[in-house]
């Protein structure tokens, strides 16, 4: 039977993680996450809050060896590196319940828009747990994020809607007219053109002196 600290070091050598180049608080937050390991099991939930805890307590540990040392694909520890501790406990339960069902009807729009817009800072799993509580429905984030896109509603749009306004621009003062005739613009190369000889008289032209 293995010792502990031999269940240690084999636990970090799975992980592709050399004992000997931790540092004195990597090593110690380690061996607290190992207990905790140990103790609580390997169900989805202790290695939801285990990930979040290592992946925010900045112990300078990559996000890469995280995911081997508690068997987590590498995208998905980087999804749950952006997550707040709420939403990381919101995702484990939406994760848990099953798997979505049913469908987002447009007549839920408005009242979803209501909901979002009276709490600016409700998260996406808000937005779910609204969803289910109002009309027993439940779907998955990336079918909300659809819908949410599709009427305006999504984060970007709602955050370009609250922007203030740009200024208005002066619009340019049109240049002051002149009573001197333009000049035209001959191109290079070709002749001046002759003007006509004066009139005189009735209507017949002064002719052109003979040189």
């Amino acid at each position: 039977m293995t010792t502990s600290a031999d269940g240690f070091s084999a636990w970090l050598a799975q992980a592709q993680i050399l004992e000997a180049k931790l540092t004195p608080t990597q090593r110690g937050v380690l061996q607290a996450a190992f207990a905790f390991r140990r103790r609580c099991g390997q169900d989805y939930y202790s290695i939801r809050l285990l990930s979040h805890f290592l992946l925010h307590a900045e112990t300078g540990l990559k996000v890469a060896q995280i995911a081997r040392l508690l068997r987590l694909s590498r995208p998905a520890a980087s999804r749950q590196q952006g997550l707040s501790s709420k939403e990381a406990v919101q995702a484990a339960q939406h994760r848990m319940a099953g798997r979505p069902h049913g469908k987002l009807l447009p007549r839920y729009a408005g009242p979803l828009a209501e909901f979002l817009l009276t709490r600016p800072d409700a998260t996406r799993y808000d937005a779910l747990d609204f969803i289910q509580r109002t009309w027993g429905v439940r779907v998955s984030t990336v079918a909300l994020h659809h819908f949410l896109k599709r009427y305006g509603l999504d984060r970007a749009t709602r955050a370009a809607a609250r922007a203030p306004a740009p200024p208005l621009l002066p619009e340019p003062t049109p240049p002051l007219a002149t009573s001197e005739p333009a000049l035209a613009v001959v191109p290079p190369g070709q002749a001046l053109p002759v003007p006509a000889p004066p009139f005189s008289g009735r209507g017949r032209s002064t002719p052109a002196p003979s040189s």
